[in-house]
């Protein structure tokens, strides 16, 4: 379900050049920021480097980019 909200013009400017570079729309990036902001506040103690590696293995997962594990 989508829904409207009200967003600055500040965070919006903001939002369309991160889009630009990281090649999504404004909405995607909005909600990929949430999403981030959101794991952080539940896990105060990981870094956010931690935080972003986790999510673009999830989406690589998804995606079916996976790969086995060889332990040596």
């Amino acid at each position: 379900m989508s829904q409207s909200v009200k967003l600055s013009d500040q965070l919006c400017d903001e939002a369309r050049r991160a889009a630009e570079l990281f090649s999504r729309s404004v909405p995607k990036q909005i909600e990929y920021w949430s999403r981030i902001g959101k794991l952080a506040e539940e896990n105060p103690d990981l870094p956010l480097s931690f935080i972003r590696e986790v999510q673009a293995a999830r989406q690589d997962a998804a995606a079916g980019d996976l790969a086995d594990y060889e332990f040596g």
